[in-house]
């Protein structure tokens, strides 16, 4: 991780295609494309891939979670639970729909604990939407369980976790609908851009026409066809959609050398008795983009996460002071921060998160370092990172 990493030949071509065509824009002009539409193909690999019956391309992460909500019909004062410890993307998606977002503990799973989760439901709850951060997953049976117990739709944010899989399924195709990002630091990327995917037909049909002013693209003139809602442009451009055509199709290559780089760290941090790791739920699978581990304190976290970085280790992340991941600095989301006037809903409704009790949270996230795995590490390169990392953690315990 991230994809950009390996740019090449097949890029270059899938690129070129679009190009040559003139045809940048993912519907319409027919004659000049020369056979060559991206985001179909695109879609259609992403649905074998996926073992879903429907994607739709959207312009990007943040988008494919909006679209997936308003595909569900989710709008001003429904609840949306979502976890601590995730993207502003998440709150974003939910208030761009004048919902509210409902922030829960996470667990040793850094994703959302059912056990909090079932204590946050109200009658305004309608979506519980896991986030499989740092490429793995949630209790996906339990938080299951609890939609069939409540009627509520699971949504999975899987964003951060292409490639992983739960009990044999791919991480994104297990709830009522699953998102995903191509941002340009994904595994895979698109430069920008993200899919969403389901099983549910009219989820999809929603999907397609509200990404795209509301068009029900029936027939092959656009200037014609109908409006049966209001929608808005998420539309991802052929150029785009070239380039993750062209990923999608090394995603096995990308998972490949993310475990054999994992492994490698995780087998010598293991050596430390101090440090444990984050719980990965029965029958999953990591998409190995992320080491995630438990030191003893957060003093000890933070001092370790400053002397990675002063001893040359880079990309390990501390997200307890995070600006964008972590719940504590999301002040624009505590004191509601906004261009223009929210729905009175949002204002009604949300939680008063300068006074929310996140302590669960805090404990897992505190003692929390996660390190990316990148792509062009050696195996040697990965062993003397894993030797520097051991001398610096031990320094400290």
């Amino acid at each position: 991780m991230p994809g950009f990493e390996l740019f090449g030949d097949k890029e270059r071509k899938q690129v070129q295609d679009v190009l040559d065509s003139g045809v940048l824009m993912r519907y319409g002009f027919d004659g000049m494309r020369n056979g060559h539409w991206k985001s179909k193909e695109l879609e259609a690999a992403l649905s074998q891939r996926m073992q879903t019956q429907y994607v739709h391309l959207v312009s990007s992460g943040t988008a494919a979670l909006t679209v997936a909500l308003a595909t569900a019909g989710i709008g001003a004062g429904d609840e949306v639970i979502m976890p601590t410890f995730t993207f502003v993307a998440s709150f974003e998606s939910i208030l761009a729909l004048g919902a509210i977002p409902v922030l829960v503990d996470v667990d040793d799973t850094l994703t959302l604990d059912p056990d909090a989760v079932e204590k946050a439901i109200t009658q305004k709850t309608k979506v519980i939407m896991p986030v499989h951060m740092c490429g793995s997953m949630a209790d996906l049976d339990a938080l299951q369980s609890l939609c069939k117990k409540y009627n509520l739709l699971l949504l999975e944010d899987a964003c951060q976790a292409i490639g992983g899989t739960y009990q044999g399924k791919p991480l994104g195709s297990i709830g009522d609908l699953g998102c995903f990002s191509f941002d340009y630091v994904k595994t895979i990327t698109c430069g920008e851009g993200g899919a969403v995917i389901t099983n549910n037909e009219g989820y999809y049909q929603n999907a397609h026409k509200y990404s795209d002013h509301g068009h029900d693209h029936i027939g092959n003139d656009r200037g014609a066809e109908q409006h049966p809602f209001l929608g808005y442009n998420f539309r991802i451009s052929e150029l785009n959609a070239a380039v993750g055509l062209a990923q999608l199709s090394r995603l096995d290559e990308f998972i490949n050398l993310q475990k054999r780089n994992y492994t490698i760290l995780r087998k010598a941090l293991s050596t430390i008795p101090e440090v444990t790791f984050r719980r990965v739920p029965e029958g999953g699978e990591e998409n190995y983009s992320f080491l995630s581990f438990f030191l003893p304190s957060e003093d000890v976290a933070q001092n370790v996460h400053q002397a990675l970085g002063a001893n040359g280790v880079d990309a390990c992340f501390y997200w307890y002071n995070n600006n964008w991941h972590y719940y504590r600095k999301w002040e624009h989301l505590t004191h509601l921060k906004s261009l223009g006037n929210l729905p009175q809903e949002v204002a009604d409704g949300l939680p008063d998160y300068a006074n929310v009790d996140f302590s669960a949270s805090d404990l897992w996230v505190g003692r929390t370092i996660s390190c990316l795995i990148k792509l062009g590490w050696t195996e040697k390169e990965m062993k003397e990172r894993a030797k520097k990392m051991i001398e610096v953690i031990q320094s400290f315990i």
